[in-house]
C-alpha cells in the first residue's frame, strides 16, 4: 500500500511540475530558453515563408473579385509582404537571437491577423466578400499555433486576439449573435483548445527530451556537457567559483554496501547540493563520484565559508546500508575562481587539479592554493 501511495504522489509531483513547466517559461533554464528559441526560430522561417508565399495568390483573387480593387489595399499587401519577408530574414540570422525570435515569432502571427482586420474595418462595402474569402485566416492562425513550442500563457494570449478577430468578422458580416456566429466562434473556440493541448504536449516533450540530454538520470543534476553549453566558450562575463567535489572511499562503499546504496549516497548527496544553490549557481555531476558546483555572485571569502560549511554538511549526512548499520562519508573538494574574461575551462582544470592535492593531503579538505 506505501509503494502504490508513494508512486500516487510521484506522479502527482511530475504533473504539477509538467503543468508548471508547461504554463510559462518563468522556470526554464538559461540553457533551455536557448533550446526552446532554435525551434521558434525554425517555425518562424517555415510559417513566414509559406504565408509570403501564398501573398501573392490573396492579392490575384482580391483583383479579379473586388469591385473597383482599391489601391490603398495593395500598399498594405506589399507592407504585409516585405513584413513577413523581413521576418523570415531575421529568424534566418537570428541564431541565438532570444529577444528578436521571440519578437518574429509573434509577428508572423500579427501580420496576417492586422491584414484581416484592415480590411474588415475599411472595405465596409465588401464585408461579405472579405469574410467568405478570408475568414478561414483565424482558423489557420489557431492551428498554426499547434506547430509552435509556445507555453500555454503564450498561445492563450494569441488564441483570445483571434477570437476577437473572429468577432469582429462575426460582427462585420451581419452573423454576430445568429446560429452561424455562434457557430464559427464556438468552431474557432474548440479548435484552440486543441492548439493549447498540442502546445502541453509539444513543450513538454521538448522538456523530457532537453532533460534527458543535459541531466543526469540517477541524482537529477546538469551532466558535464550541459555545464559546458550553459557556461559557453568563451570567456566568462561575471567572476565564478568553482567547487570540484570528490566523495572519498567511494568505491568501498560500493564494494561493501552494493551498488544500490551506493546510488543512495549519489542521490542524497546531490539533493544537498541542489537545496542549498544560489538562483544563479549551477551543479553537474561531472564523472562517477565526482561533482561541479559552479557559483555566482560571491566573494572569494564566501566561496570558500561556502565550501567549508558544504565539506561539513556532507559528513553529517547520515547513510544506512540493506543491514540497516549506519555509515558517514566525507568528500575532498578543490575550489577555483574564473575572473570576468577568462575561460571557464582553465577554472575547471584548476579547481580539479586542487581536488587532487586535497585527496593526496588525507582527503574530507578544502584546498584553494596549488
Amino acid at each position: 500500500m506505501g509503494t502504490v501511495l508513494e508512486g500516487w504522489k510521484n506522479l502527482q509531483a511530475i504533473s504539477i511540475s509538467s503543468v508548471r513547466d508547461t504554463l510559462s517559461g518563468k522556470y526554464h533554464s538559461r540553457d533551455f530558453i536557448h533550446a526552446r528559441m532554435e525551434y521558434l526560430r525554425s517555425r518562424v522561417v517555415l510559417v513566414g515563408l509559406l504565408f509570403a508565399l501564398l501573398t501573392p495568390l490573396w492579392t490575384l483573387m482580391d483583383w479579379l473579385v473586388l469591385p473597383g480593387w482599391p489601391t490603398h489595399l495593395m500598399a498594405v499587401r506589399v507592407l504585409s509582404l516585405g513584413g513577413l519577408t523581413a521576418c523570415v530574414w531575421l529568424a534566418f540570422n537570428g541564431h541565438q537571437r532570444i529577444t528578436r525570435i521571440y519578437v518574429l515569432s509573434g509577428l508572423v502571427f500579427i501580420l496576417p491577423a492586422s491584414f484581416y482586420a484592415y480590411m474588415l474595418l475599411t472595405l465596409s462595402g465588401a464585408g461579405h466578400y472579405v469574410v467568405l474569402g478570408y475568414g478561414f485566416i483565424p482558423f489557420l492562425l489557431v492551428a498554426t499555433l499547434s506547430i509552435f513550442p509556445f507555453t500555454l500563457l503564450e498561445s492563450a494570449l494569441v488564441g483570445g486576439a483571434l477570437i476577437a478577430l473572429q468577432i469582429l468578422a462575426s460582427v462585420s458580416s451581419g452573423t454576430w449573435m445568429t446560429a452561424k456566429g455562434l457557430q464559427d466562434l464556438w468552431l474557432l473556440s474548440a479548435l484552440l483548445a486543441v492548439a493549447l493541448t498540442a502546445n502541453y504536449f509539444h513543450l513538454g516533450l521538448l522538456l523530457r527530451l532537453y532533460r534527458q540530454a543535459t541531466h543526469d538520470t540517477l541524482t537529477g543534476l546538469l551532466n558535464r556537457g550541459a555545464v559546458s553549453r550553459q557556461l559557453g566558450q568563451g570567456p566568462v562575463q561575471e567572476k565564478l567559483h568553482v567547487l570540484m567535489v570528490d566523495l572519498d572511499h567511494f568505491k568501498q562503499i560500493n564494494d561493501t554496501h552494493g551498488h544500490s546504496v551506493g546510488d543512495d549516497v549519489l542521490t542524497r548527496t546531490a539533493s544537498l547540493f541542489k537545496a542549498h544553490l544560489g538562483p544563479h549557481d549551477l551543479a553537474a555531476r561531472y564523472g562517477g563520484e565526482e561533482f561541479v558546483l559552479i557559483l555566482a555572485g560571491r566573494s572569494d571569502e564566501q566561496a570558500l565559508r561556502f565550501a567549508d560549511w558544504l565539506l561539513r554538511q556532507v559528513q553529517e549526512q547520515t547513510f544506512y546500508n540493506h543491514d540497516r548499520e549506519s555509515f558517514q562519508i566525507t568528500a575532498s573538494m578543490g575550489l577555483a575562481v574564473c575572473q570576468p574574461g577568462q575561460v571557464i575551462e582553465e577554472a575547471l582544470v584548476q579547481a580539479d587539479q586542487r581536488l587532487y592535492d586535497a585527496k593526496r593531503a588525507g582527503r574530507n579538505q578544502v584546498v584553494t592554493k596549488d
